[in-house]
C-alpha cells in the first residue's frame, strides 16, 4: 500500500494540470458527474460541473506524474459507455458517485474488470449501511468518503458533522479491516477555513487517510491558469505540505488533543447554526 498522501485537484483545463502535477498534486479529477445534481444541489454553493468526455483526452496528455480519475454518473444505462470512453481516453481512476448498494458497485466494476483502479464514493445513507458488504466487491482499489452529500442524506446540519459523531470513524474501522486504503472530504488552505484546515489535516492523518480533494476555497475558486497562480496555489501546497509532515510526527498526546479541539470546533460551529435558526 502506498503511504503517500495524494492531494486531489478537480480541473478540466490541461494547463491548470500540468502546472498542477508540477508543483506536487497527486491526482487530477475530472468530475462529469451532472445526472441528478441540479436537483440535489442546485440550490446550494457548491459546483455543478460542466466537464466533458472529450476533456479527458487532452488532461492527459498533459500529465507526468499525476494520476487522471473520473467522476462518472451515477449508474445508469450510459454507464458501460462513459466507463469504456474513460479508460480508452487514459484514465487511470474511475469514481463512482451516489451508489447505495454493493450490487452497483459490482456492476461498474465488471464494466471497469481491472483496466483502470475503482473508487467508490461512499457520500449515501444506503452506501453507509452497506459498507460491509461494498469492501468485499472485487476490483475495488480504494474508497473516498464524500461529506457534502453524506451529512445531508443522513439528516445533519454540517458537512464535518460525521467527525464529531463517530459516524466516519466507524465507516473507516470497516474499510481498513478490509484492507483497502481511504480518504474524505475536502480541504481548504492552512489557517483558514470555517474548521480549521490542519484539524481537518490533523483527523485525516489520525485515521489513517490517504487522500484529500483540495477546495474550491482552497485556490480562490480558480479556473484559469493565471488565476490559480495569482492565488499562490503553489505557495499553499508547500504549506499544506509543512503541515502534513508536522501532523504525521505528533506524539499520540499531541494527536489526542488535537482530535479534542477539532470536536470543540465542530461543536462550536453546531452551536452557533442553532442559535441562527432562532
Amino acid at each position: 500500500m502506498n503511504n503517500e498522501f495524494k492531494l486531489m485537484l478537480i480541473t478540466n483545463k490541461p494547463d491548470v494540470a500540468e502546472y498542477a502535477d508540477n508543483i506536487g498534486v497527486h491526482r487530477i479529477f475530472i468530475d462529469l458527474e451532472i445526472n441528478g445534481k441540479v436537483k440535489r444541489q442546485g440550490h446550494l454553493d457548491t459546483v455543478i460541473s460542466d466537464h466533458q468526455l472529450q476533456d479527458i483526452l487532452p488532461v492527459k496528455k498533459s500529465l507526468q506524474n499525476a494520476e487522471l480519475l473520473v467522476r462518472i454518473n451515477p449508474l445508469f444505462d450510459g454507464t458501460q459507455h462513459e466507463v469504456d470512453y474513460a479508460i480508452e481516453s487514459g484514465a487511470d481512476i474511475i469514481m463512482l458517485p451516489m451508489f447505495k448498494n454493493a450490487q452497483e458497485v459490482n456492476t461498474v466494476s465488471q464494466f471497469i474488470n481491472g483496466r483502470a483502479k475503482f473508487i467508490p464514493l461512499v457520500e449515501t445513507a444506503g452506501a453507509a449501511e452497506s459498507l460491509d458488504d461494498i469492501v468485499k466487491v472485487k476490483g475495488i482499489s480504494e474508497l473516498f468518503i464524500g461529506l457534502n452529500d453524506l451529512h445531508r442524506d443522513l439528516g445533519l446540519n454540517f458537512m464535518f458533522e460525521p467527525l464529531l459523531n463517530g459516524v466516519l470513524e466507524k465507516m473507516v474501522s470497516t474499510i481498513t479491516q478490509a484492507g483497502l486504503p481511504f480518504g474524505f472530504g475536502g480541504i481548504a488552505n492552512i489557517g483558514q477555513g470555517q474548521l480549521p484546515a490542519e484539524l481537518i489535516l490533523g483527523e485525516h492523518i489520525r485515521l489513517g487517510s490517504g487522500s484529500v480533494i483540495l477546495s474550491r476555497s482552497f485556490h480562490n475558486r480558480s479556473v484559469t491558469l493565471q488565476q490559480f497562480i495569482d492565488s499562490k496555489f503553489e505557495e499553499e501546497i508547500n504549506k499544506l505540505s509543512v503541515c502534513l509532515d508536522l501532523m504525521k510526527h505528533r506524539t499520540s498526546i499531541e494527536t489526542e488533543a488535537d482530535k479534542n479541539k477539532l470536536h470543540e470546533s465542530i461543536c462550536s460551529i453546531l452551536r452557533g447554526m442553532n442559535e441562527k435558526s432562532f
